[in-house]
């Protein structure tokens, strides 16, 4: 790969993770703060992440790999998803904001699989060249928090309408520089495929393995209390009267670039179990630290919670997906892949997300919320997953490509 393909992928990559970072993490303080929105509210706008999840294999399988070139795809989603973020920046009221926030999700979710498909097909040798462009993801998510919370102080001035601006803004800037990315034709131009291929659903005999069944079976569960983080976190500082939350909340993506690099030796040397164990242990802990954690004394409980999202997600999401690569064999790698992020991101977090505003509904007071009574809630969720988990996974050894 030449140096000017490599750095536009960079940027590709560091602008789509920019443009989520933008709004993602502090949607649910903006609905709070500017439509007064109750914790079901707030779960039904995240929720749209899922519904873009569950409805994504639809929109790769049947129209990115058939009919147009993926960076036309791209360029043409994220021109329209730019007219979409504008208008969640000047919605009056939730009821307005969120159909435009639904159509956008179910638009965006597909870029994601789009963008991962245009780095790979310029690549020779993928295990070493797509973690150099993929870290501009993360960067491009550090960056965005760094600039709602400390470049332009919109988080503190309460103005995260502003949020939804720059995303849009961002995204009609990605859209008009994917016209130039490298040519990326559709593969699958001259074959019908079936609906259990669009959905994945030929690496369901994958479940067939009793070890990969209780993972998947696992993946799902522990999504629920992912949920609340994702929901709740930016939310839950920002009434605490932590300065600079979303921030402050970067360091959970520093610690997952920083992890990501200790994976594959925390894995060759521990195994696949133990290192699920991990994360999982790492997810129920992050939940207690937060229940007890404070802005004064206790800072370094919400501090440490919030780095430990690099654990939590490289030690169960990234090595659980290369734990589905080396199940899944040649033929149903792609499928595979698509199974499991359909059964997490979709259908877990889905759970997740109605659980989670149904339970900070029920515990909202007057000055906000019982932050110890919520958290207490996924934090026993996740270890009652983990226990469970240990009793019923047998572990196996995974070759890593190194």
């Amino acid at each position: 790969m030449n140096s000017s393909i490599k750095s536009k992928l960079s940027i590709m990559m560091f602008l789509e993770f920019f443009i989520w970072g933008c709004w993602f993490v502090t949607m649910g303080t903006f609905l709070s703060q500017a439509f007064s929105a109750s914790g079901g509210e707030i779960g039904l706008a995240y929720e749209t992440q899922s519904w873009g999840a569950i409805i994504a294999p639809f929109i790769i399988g049947l129209i990115a790999d058939r009919y147009f070139d993926a960076e036309k795809i791209l360029a043409l989603i994220h021109i329209v998803g730019g007219g979409l973020l504008f208008m969640c920046s000047v919605a009056l009221g939730f009821d307005k904001f969120y159909p435009y926030i639904l159509i956008y999700m179910i638009l965006y979710m597909p870029t994601l699989a789009l963008v991962n498909s245009i780095a790979f097909r310029q690549m020779k040798d993928p295990s070493k060249e797509f973690p150099i462009i993929r870290v501009w993801g993360t960067i491009g998510w550090i960056v965005a928090g760094l600039v709602i919370s400390y470049g332009v102080g919109w988080e503190a001035s309460q103005t995260l309408e502003y949020t939804f601006y720059l995303a849009a803004i961002v995204s009609v800037v990605l859209g008009l520089f994917s016209f130039t990315l490298p040519k990326t034709p559709p593969k699958a131009k001259n074959e019908s495929p079936s609906f259990r291929e669009i959905l994945g659903l030929d690496a369901l005999k994958l479940l067939r393995d009793t070890r990969y069944l209780v993972f998947f079976i696992s993946s799902i569960l522990i999504c629920i209390p992912l949920a609340f983080y994702y929901q709740d976190a930016n939310l839950f500082l920002n009434e605490l009267g932590m300065a600079n939350a979303a921030g402050v909340m970067t360091l959970g993506q520093i610690s997952e670039a920083l992890f990501i690099l200790l994976l594959p030796l925390f894995l060759t040397k521990y195994g696949i179990k133990k290192t699920l164990i991990v994360g999982m242990l790492a997810w129920s802990l992050r939940y207690v630290l937060f229940a007890f954690g404070d802005t004064g004394s206790n800072l370094w409980m919400l501090i440490f919670g919030i780095v430990l999202h690099g654990i939590c997600y490289d030690f169960f999401f990234v090595s659980g997906q290369i734990y589905t690569d080396f199940k899944a064999g040649e033929k149903y790698k792609s499928a595979a892949q698509g199974l499991i992020a359909l059964a997490t991101y979709g259908i877990g977090m889905l759970i997740g997300f109605r659980l989670a505003g149904r339970i900070t509904d029920q515990f909202a007071i007057d000055s906000g919320h019982d932050w110890t009574q919520i958290w207490t809630y996924p934090a026993i969720f996740a270890a009652v997953v983990l226990v469970l988990f240990i009793l019923t996974f047998k572990n196996e050894k995974i070759e890593i490509e190194k």
